[in-house]
């Protein structure tokens, strides 16, 4: 065949081609586009990233268990801000569990900021476990005894080599015959200078009824206070036995005596469901929430058994729905040291002296 023949073939051919390759050109270039992928968990490569996670839980009522996770993991590079905020607002007074989980890991970063990463707890109940990171909060309950001897030197001694090393210790204001020994200057003294607060008591009544009763016993513990120059802003703790008559006026007495001094309330006794006590407390506080919300309790219920430091018991207290709980008298009457022991919230240390 002559090439003026072969011609238009090769010129057909010729464009065939390019139109293919024209083509398949456009098909790659679909392929370019641009994927926008969503990637859990806080999960994600780029050279800027802020992450904000928020969790609030507000609960209410008489058991709880919380369990509150944040995993941020960041492999990027150059600028991440991170901002974990954790907030738990409880009022429960029995069997409650918290645990809140943050976890940040932030690769190659040159330029990184972790910042607002909180973990916060209110409420009235001071038995609630936090984690962060893996660490547990039971530092925030501390471990102490109370006491109806003159702390001594040799006291103090044996408590420290049979039970463990308090940060509470609990005596009386004024001494009760045949029952308790008032606490002295020098007592306090010797106590403070070891690093140990002392939570005061007044005991030197047996009847808890009648507003005015009530009120005439707060008034005379402050006086007795103010003698010894304890400070403003202690609180003093009625020891209500259960072998006393009780009633809700007795305990509104005291809380508005205490209330009018420079003094806090707080009052000591089996909370226990079937005691005269708290039932005498519920009405109290039914009656005036502000009673409820600023009587510190502290409670002998359940009592588990004297213990050393080492061997406490998980922090467990029987109290009044709601109420401010300060702490536990989990066991009573050692047979060594004359101490009972106790488990305090870390928070009242601040309104012990």
């Amino acid at each position: 065949m002559e090439r003026r023949d072969l011609l238009p073939f090769v010129v057909t051919a010729f464009f065939a081609v390019m139109i293919s390759l024209f083509a398949f050109s456009l098909m790659d270039s679909k392929d370019d586009t641009p994927i926008t992928k969503t990637i859990p968990d806080g999960q994600g490569k780029s050279n800027d990233s802020d992450i904000s996670n928020q969790v609030k839980n507000n609960i209410k009522g008489n058991k709880a268990n919380v369990n509150n996770s944040i995993d941020n993991d960041l492999n990027n590079g150059e600028d991440s801000q991170i901002d974990n905020n954790v907030t738990n607002d409880i009022e429960v007074n029995v069997d409650v569990n918290v645990t809140n989980t943050i976890k940040n890991k932030a690769d190659k970063n040159q330029d990184s900021g972790q910042t607002g990463n909180e973990n916060e707890n209110s409420g009235s109940d001071k038995g609630a476990k936090n984690e962060q990171d893996g660490k547990s909060e039971d530092d925030e309950v501390v471990w102490g005894v109370d006491s109806a001897s003159l702390t001594t030197s040799d006291l103090l001694s044996c408590v420290r080599e049979n039970f463990g090393s308090p940060k509470v210790w609990g005596r009386y204001l004024g001494e009760k015959e045949g029952v308790s020994a008032g606490i002295t200057p020098p007592e306090a003294k010797l106590l403070q200078d070891n690093n140990i607060k002392l939570l005061v008591i007044w005991n030197r009544f047996n009847d808890a009824t009648g507003i005015e009763n009530g009120q005439s016993e707060a008034k005379a513990a402050v006086q007795l206070a103010q003698e010894l120059e304890i400070p403003e802003g202690v609180a003093i703790f009625a020891d209500i036995e259960p072998n006393y008559p009780v009633d809700s006026s007795f305990i509104e007495g005291w809380f508005q005596a205490m209330e009018e001094s420079p003094y806090h309330p707080g009052i000591y006794g089996i909370f226990d469901k079937e005691q005269a006590l708290t039932k005498s407390f519920s009405q109290a506080a039914a009656e005036n929430s502000s009673l409820l919300e600023n009587t510190f309790i502290w409670t002998a219920a359940p009592n588990i058994g004297i213990t050393a430091q080492e061997q406490a018991p998980g922090y467990k207290p029987e109290a009044p729905a709601n109420s401010l709980i300060a702490g536990w008298q989990y066991g009573i009457d050692a047979e060594a040291c004359n101490i009972d022991t106790n488990l305090f919230n870390k928070d009242i240390l601040d309104v012990l002296w």
